[in-house]
């Protein structure tokens, strides 16, 4: 016999979000034939659910609303009931999205939509509470009144369709091509995002706080365009802030989601493989602009959490780790200082939670505190009157005290489906780690990663979006395509094994023959063949993750210059011109297309190295050791000839030894004996 009362279509689903919703009582239908077809024959509105596993809100309305008999039934009765992963089909999640930002001005979620039978939608929300609350209506009238509205307002319905169809399909296709965009939008951008900056903690607006990851990375771009020292310092005090604060963990590494309030302290715990990835890759830059070891502290900090809690064991990342447990959101990872004293005792304890900000009142829920640090070692050390050495002993010895009591809690759910996009950013966050740190670890886990993905999400020629228990499944979108692609090339440069560059080359051109748009340029976000979706959008702003125009737009430059290819070239250029008006009016909400504008503006530098792994290695030791982001990077040992025929730049330099050529315009320095030499010809381009 079942220990559970109800069970529903999505006991059949691998997604385990929607496998924590199969025993509701609601009769949910996974989205798919099946349920489009119950909703046209039984002529019901659909009701839309849509979420992802590591949301707290979305399991606050699953226990208020979703597992409650009485409202269960009134769903049941009156709609088809759907629920979608929003990381499985990011496709319906965006035009929705869209349809919901449209009807009420603002997103999130959990979010809510009502639908024709024919798809289209008609109203919709975000989180709706049981009974009217926070000034939001309860979902029972919500769904009573909608029931009502469906059956005796047809009209009304189909004219406020119609309305939001006539809407979604605008968004479509207001893109209107005009010039490649110049230096003066990448500086409004700049300015947009130092009006927004906040001086006293670091970061960009008010409560809540994001990490802002793109955006920081295009002002360190901007600090090395015209050397600002502003910029930098916004940057600096931004990322120490995000890493000192309460969101990152400090006991396990791992950045969560975002901040609630405006000095980083409290956050939502939720853990995103695509946050930690990003965070990785602009701390590395940070390091490189600086010099400032602290940066590459957090990068390993994070990579560590990555390998330990969020790698499977063929080498793909998981996707995320839940917020809440027993309950609870945060309790596994806030403490009671009876609980650090216990564990370190009273001495060690009373220094240990003077660094950490754990207090008797707590920061947080119930007493409980979130660790983070508030003053340098040094300065605390100097008030509490200990050597220096002597509080880092203890607090180092108190991190793996309390990391190990944690790790005997209920720890909260992993979501361990693997994304395809979320794995290609991963990888490049690894394979850039290899190239500043050395750690060949990173380089180990970013191979593993790529292998695993060409091996087990490739099906009848085509890359596939998401991997759960030994099953591909989902047609990729462009950005997964895009994704996969940028971290191949990254892979490339740190590894110099050609078949990753050359399997970046083959996906490119699957990527354009199944989303380039021919008439206007950039990518579609879907397939043609897609016939589930009322509308076919291309993707031009970044939300959490970079679009997936802004990263193909990118990729499409660095093989067009790493080939020698006008033609992919001119269509990295293309879909920077379709972007031009959007980037002229949001320019700071377009942070990684204004990144490979800044690459493609700044003409990259073109670095060849001949000799084997570890003379190109010391050459490249010498061009990762600063921040110089526009630059391409080709090697082989001599006499490699599938190299050499894959990449022009190599052409004639595979017959002598050890050598390092650096190249515009594929117009080459003389060979470069040593990275004595290398380093030389780099300061000498940059005076100049």
């Amino acid at each position: 016999m079942s220990k559970y009362t109800y069970s529903n279509r999505l006991c059949g689903e691998s997604s385990p979000y929607l496998r924590q919703h199969a025993h509701n009582p609601v009769d949910w239908y996974p989205w798919g034939e099946e349920a489009l077809a119950r909703a046209k024959n039984t002529d019901r509105p659909i009701l839309l659910s849509v979420g992802y596993s590591a949301c707290h809100w979305c399991h606050v309305m699953e226990r208020e609303s979703f597992e409650n008999e009485q409202i269960a039934q009134i769903m049941n009765d009156q709609f088809v009931n759907i629920k979608v992963d929003r990381e499985e089909r990011p496709d319906i999640d965006e035009i929705y999205m869209t349809a919901v930002q449209a009807m009420t001005g603002q997103g999130g979620w959990p979010m809510t939509v009502f639908l024709a039978p024919d798809l289209r939608p008609f109203y919709g929300g975000t989180y709706f509470p049981p009974e009217d609350r926070y000034g939001r209506p309860g979902f029972p009238k919500v769904l009573t009144s909608i029931a009502t509205y469906y059956r005796e307002n047809r009209d009304e319905i189909e004219n406020k369709a119609s309305e939001l169809m006539r809407a979604l399909e605008e968004n479509a296709q207001f893109l209107t091509p005009g010039n490649i965009p110049g230096e003066a939008i990448l500086s409004g951008a700049c300015e947009q995002l130092k009006s927004s900056y906040d001086s006293t903690y670091g970061g960009f607006s008010g409560a809540p706080k994001f990490p802002h990851s793109m955006g920081l990375s295009l002002l360190l771009r901007h600090h090395i365009r015209g050397d600002d020292p502003q910029v930098l310092a916004m940057v600096e005090h931004t990322l120490k802030s995000m890493a000192r604060g309460g969101m990152n963990d400090q006991l396990a590494g791992g950045f969560h989601r975002y901040s609630t309030d405006e000095h980083w302290l409290v956050p939502h715990f939720e853990k995103m493989l695509y946050d930690n990835a990003l965070l990785v890759c602009v701390y590395l830059e940070a390091y490189q602009a600086t010099q400032d070891d602290f940066y590459l502290q957090v990068v390993e900090h994070t990579l560590a959490y990555v390998l330990r809690e969020m790698t499977q064991p063929e080498g793909g990342f998981y996707s995320a780790q839940d917020a809440d447990s027993e309950g609870e959101e945060g309790k596994y990872f806030t403490w009671f200082p009876e609980e650090i004293e216990d564990l370190l005792g009273e001495q060690d304890a009373a220094l240990f939670m003077r660094y950490y900000g754990v207090s008797p009142e707590g920061n947080f829920e119930h007493g409980r505190s979130i660790l983070h640090v508030e003053n340098e070692l040094a300065d605390i050390a100097r008030v509490l009157q200990v050597p220096a050495g002597q509080l880092l002993e203890v607090i180092e010895r108190g991190q793996k005290v309390l990391l190990a009591a944690r790790q005997q809690r209920i720890a909260p759910e992993r979501d361990d489906k693997i994304l395809l996009a979320w794995n290609g950013l991963m990888v490049s966050a690894m394979a850039r780690a290899y190239q500043v740190c050395g750690e060949e670890h990173y380089l180990k886990a970013a191979v593993v990663a790529a292998d695993f993905i060409l091996e087990n999400m490739v099906r009848d020629g085509q890359l596939l979006h998401t991997y759960k228990d030994g099953q591909a499944r989902i047609a990729a979108f462009q950005d997964d395509y895009a994704c996969l692609i940028n971290g191949l090339l990254d892979l490339y440069e740190a590894s110099f094994e050609v078949r990753f560059f050359l399997a970046a080359e083959h996906w490119a051109e699957v990527m354009i023959e199944r989303f380039w748009d021919a008439e206007d340029g950039g990518f579609f976000y879907a397939e043609a063949e897609a016939k589930d979706l009322i509308v076919r959008s291309k993707s031009p702003f970044d939300n959490a993750t970079p679009s997936g125009n802004s990263i193909g737009a990118l990729v499409l430059l660095r093989l067009g210059a790493m080939k020698a290819d006008r033609a992919l070239w001119q269509r990295g250029e293309q879909t920077l011109a379709l972007f031009e008006q959007l980037l002229r009016r949001s320019p700071s909400a377009g942070s990684q297309m204004l990144c490979a504008l800044d690459f493609y503006l700044a003409k990259p530098s073109e670095v060849a190295l001949i000799g084997g792994r570890e003379e190109c290695r010391a050459f490249a030791d010498v061009l990762h050791r600063r921040f110089a982001p526009n630059k391409i990077l080709v090697a082989a040992e001599p006499g490699a000839n599938q190299a050499a025929r894959a990449l022009p730049l190599l052409e004639g330099k595979l017959q002598i030894g050890s050598r390092a050529f650096v190249c515009r315009d594929q117009t080459c320095s003389r060979p470069l004996l040593t990275p004595i030499d290398l380093q030389d010809e780099l300061e000498a381009g940059r005076a100049a």
